[in-house]
């Protein structure tokens, strides 16, 4: 369990937008996912995924770690951003491309 933590906290700290969700970009599993991996896709920026269906242990840590009890967790910089309804509130506003913008590693 200590280890889940260890590779959680790894897998933030390595990835400056990180989409923690149900399947995988080309392939949500649930809609929440789904509106999710849309939003941070139509920004634009290069980012990293968890499949938490298979991550079970993962799927089971994090809400935890996170104390935040749903998926998808949406992570910037290190800082959990929110699920599914802020994302697409803050992608709505035109919040969400700046973020992502400004925390996406630069182009070569």
């Amino acid at each position: 369990m200590t280890d889940t933590i260890e590779n959680i906290k790894e897998q933030i700290a390595s990835n400056d937008i990180l989409l923690y969700m149900k399947g995988n970009p080309n392939q949500p599993m649930c809609g929440f996912s789904a509106r999710t991996v849309q939003s941070v896709m139509s920004c634009g920026q290069r980012f990293a995924y968890v499949d938490i269906l298979q991550n079970p242990d993962i799927r089971a840590e994090l809400p935890k770690y996170a104390n935040w009890p749903t998926f998808p967790q949406l992570w910037v910089k290190g800082e959990l951003i929110g699920g599914c309804d802020i994302v697409n509130e803050m992608f709505e506003k035109g919040e969400l491309q700046t973020l992502l913008a400004e925390a996406a590693p630069a182009a070569e």
